[in-house]
């Protein structure tokens, strides 16, 4: 039976573990995710949690206060420092993400906007960071609090707003020094809408709508066919203040802008700025049939 739960949940998951394997060898390589996946579990129950699951080198953990997740987290991160340097073990680093919020429990698995938030944490993170949502913060202790910094926003996928990243300053000696606070919403320099307009269609990116897809399945936002067009070709997300273009497809996107310029993005980013034309795996000259039109509205 399903069951509702709030809870903080952790990914942890060690960092270039493909490159072990081609460097070291299966056998060594193999060791050594092992071994770390044994800290992983044994820090989450040492912290009162509970492991969901591992899925390759990455373990997904729950627990039931941030306070909880985060002195696991440290543990992971302390740990596997120390203990893969010993004798002549491989030298190997984790990254961990956490976010606190609503699941739904269904046998031995969760599920939720949630676990996507938390995820989205550790795929911002780098190795040997702990990195936090704004949300998950506010859910700490004051003391806990006192050891977090902002370093950026991320958009993550389902939700309309931008998530304030936050990390774990868990060796204050080692950490970069840097401003307390980001400038992530500066007004003055920001446009505030993005028109897309394709035929007889236009949709608009702002801050009621940060994300929009095109390609050509049924369900995106604009839906473009041709041959050459992935089912989910590409998306456009509002970050910061600016927008960005995100390649997804096999073939490429293609932009120019008003006085010409060319710039071809695959499984890449791109700024929109001003006003131009976007081609779906290939270039579209403005009046082409498939040519989309974005012009930045400030």
């Amino acid at each position: 039976m399903a069951k509702d739960l709030e809870v903080a949940i952790v990914f942890a998951d060690v960092v270039g573990s493909t490159q072990l394997y081609d460097k070291f060898g299966d056998t060594k390589a193999s060791e050594t995710v092992a071994l770390c996946l044994d800290v992983m579990k044994d820090a989450t129950y040492q912290f009162n949690g509970t492991v969901i699951k591992t899925i390759g080198d990455e373990v997904m953990s729950t627990f039931e206060t941030v306070d909880e997740a985060m002195g696991a987290a440290v543990m992971m991160q302390s740990r596997i420092t120390s203990e893969t340097k010993k004798g002549d073990g491989i030298p190997v680093s984790i990254r961990i993400g956490c976010h606190y919020g609503p699941v739904v429990q269904e046998q031995n698995d969760i599920f939720g906007a949630a676990v996507h938030t938390a995820n989205r944490m550790t795929s911002q993170a780098k190795a040997r960071q702990i990195v936090i949502s704004g949300f998950t913060v506010e859910q700490m202790s004051p003391e806990l609090r006192n050891q977090t910094r902002q370093i950026d926003v991320a958009t993550v996928r389902g939700r309309l707003d931008e998530v304030a990243l936050y990390e774990l300053v868990w060796q204050p000696e080692e950490a970069t020094s840097m401003l307390p606070t980001i400038e992530w919403e500066n007004k003055d320099r920001r446009a505030s809408k993005l028109m897309i307009n394709f035929r007889d269609s236009t949709v608009e990116v702002s801050d009621q709508r940060k994300s929009i897809n095109m390609g050509r399945a049924d369900d995106n936002d604009v839906v473009v066919k041709g041959n050459l067009i992935s089912r989910i070709h590409a998306k456009i997300e509002m970050r910061r203040g600016k927008f960005v273009i995100v390649d997804q497809s096999t073939n490429g996107t293609f932009l120019r802008d008003v006085e010409g310029r060319e710039t071809f993005v695959r499984r890449d980013t791109a700024e929109l700025s001003g006003e131009g034309t976007i081609g779906l795996g290939r270039a579209e000259a403005p009046g082409a049939n498939l040519a989309i039109y974005y012009k930045t509205i400030d």
